[in-house]
């Protein structure tokens, strides 16, 4: 376990040579169904063994209550720009999963891992006690297995138990990494919440060993490769708990949290990332009218994933059009999906807690 602060180690750079160009809404509520009645948002992606790519977007129905879906990506000329609805995945159909009024599974992420031959899907199960991650399991993208909530295990030298508190932004890279201690493992990214404050309101809960800062962060944890082959539920299971990155700039003042799984460029690891402004308030567990969210690049170090190599100063994406600054959160882009499309990489993320656009992610040489 490492020391956790506001800002990541010393950065090798600043410049980060790829941008973004948003493209357009590729999917907005259907005002027929009930299931999409407060939005369809921050969708996951699976390019399926029919050679298809499918959206997965968080369905928000009345009371704010949220269902994964199923969609088919519609591809013109090489760029997404629209769906075909084809039903729901995973519902709220355990009590885990169920909070008192708001609740449900939120915002997955979803990684194809070569190396067990699955699609494993992160969601935010939204319980009696707030935000929790959990994964669940997939061959084809079309039918999903539960493997349950994840169960980060304990290290003494945290001097806390990160089961503890609210979770969310579980991304899990696409290929085995070394982990610190040189096991080959699966590089788990998360986003602990010091905030316990559905269990006990007013209360600041004492911080883990060696964190100075309450904002919400970036950490890492890993799977150990052959365990996970064994049996892919240790998957639930990561440990070796380390600090990878705290909110450092104005645009990200408030919290930062990973967005898509990162993706293997020449630099490194790319890792798009949400960095959030503005007054945050109830623990930010119900929606929010004071806040804005960006998007970020940092360069993630190719053989140790937790050393940040790089790290956007300004922001790459920032709301702009009218589909991101009016809905149900205004003012809010949130990255959650990466694809491949004709050798192009599209970003699919969430407008305005409303709808989703997609961006084109380009290098650049100049």
């Amino acid at each position: 376990m490492t020391s956790a602060t506001t800002t990541s180690s010393a950065l090798a750079s600043t410049r980060i040579p790829y941008t973004l160009t948003r493209l357009g809404v590729v999917m907005d509520v259907d005002p027929t169904r009930p299931e999409e009645a407060e939005g369809v948002l921050n969708p996951a992606t699976v390019r399926a063994p029919d050679g298809e790519l499918y959206l997965f977007p968080r369905l928000v129905a009345a009371g704010n209550v949220s269902r994964i879906g199923r969609a088919r990506v519609v591809v013109e000329d090489g760029v997404p720009v629209g769906v075909e609805r084809l039903g729901e995945v995973l519902d709220a159909d355990r009590g885990w999963e169920h909070g008192t009024g708001h609740g449900g599974v939120e915002d997955p992420r979803i990684t194809w891992l070569p190396d067990l031959g699955v699609h494993v899907m992160s969601y935010v199960a939204f319980g009696p006690l707030g935000p929790r991650p959990a994964l669940a399991v997939s061959t084809d993208g079309a039918a999903w297995t539960r493997l349950g909530p994840v169960q980060f295990a304990y290290d003494d030298a945290l001097d806390t138990d990160l089961n503890l508190f609210p979770n969310k932004d579980v991304v899990i890279l696409p290929e085995v990494v070394p982990a610190p201690d040189g096991r080959p493992s699966f590089a788990v990214l998360h986003r602990p919440m010091w905030d316990l404050s559905f269990a006990r309101p007013g209360e600041q809960p004492p911080l883990p060993a060696g964190t100075t800062d309450a904002r919400a962060a970036i950490w890492i944890s890993y799977v150990d490769a052959d365990e996970a082959a064994r049996d892919v539920r240790a998957l639930t299971r990561p440990g070796r708990h380390t600090f990878l990155a705290g909110a450092r700039d104005g645009w990200e003042e408030a919290k930062i949290g990973a967005g898509p799984a990162p993706v293997r460029v020449d630099e490194g690891w790319l890792l798009l990332y949400h960095g959030v402004s503005g007054e945050i308030v109830d623990g930010g567990f119900s929606p929010q009218q004071d806040v804005r969210y960006c998007v970020g690049f940092m360069i993630l170090d190719a053989a140790d994933p937790s050393r940040v190599l790089a790290r956007s100063t300004d922001p790459v994406l920032e709301p702009a059009t009218e589909d991101e600054r009016a809905g149900t959160v205004g003012n809010v882009v949130f990255p959650t999906a990466i694809e491949v499309i004709d050798g192009e990489r599209y970003v699919f993320y969430g407008m305005a807690d409303t709808k989703i656009g997609v961006a084109r992610l380009d290098r650049t040489d100049g």
